[in-house]
């Protein structure tokens, strides 16, 4: 199972981090992946971490978003600073069985976590 924790209401410029704890599997011999979902729109990835450990970030987060994980906790962190209200929507992590950044790949999701960034 996927539990996430972390998402609120911030104003623009304002941070947050995102917290995906992984529960019953082990997640590293999987891609994992954050992703982000506007309401009226698909899902879109954010960032993905691979069955090696590296981290891949949508180049159009970079400098703004980092994602880390620990394994020991079995628990992944999507870091989101200098938010903007075009950042906001139900942010979620998934699994997939092989590295990608398409979500009909990922079987496995948690229940997504709202964020909300307003100007």
């Amino acid at each position: 199972q996927l539990a996430l924790s972390g998402g609120g209401s911030v104003q623009a410029g304002g941070s947050l981090r995102l917290s995906c704890v992984i529960t019953g599997l082990t997640y590293r011999p999987y891609c994992m992946g954050w992703f982000r979902q506007a309401p009226g729109n698909w899902r879109e990835g954010v960032a993905t971490v691979d069955s090696n450990g590296i981290t891949t970030l949508d180049p159009s987060k970079k400098g703004r978003f980092t994602m880390s994980q620990d394994t020991a906790k079995n628990t992944l962190y999507l870091q989101m600073n200098s938010l903007k209200p075009e950042d906001s929507g139900t942010y979620s992590c998934g699994r997939a069985r092989a590295y990608s950044w398409l979500t009909s790949d990922y079987d496995l999701w948690g229940p997504g976590t709202q964020v909300t960034v307003s100007s």
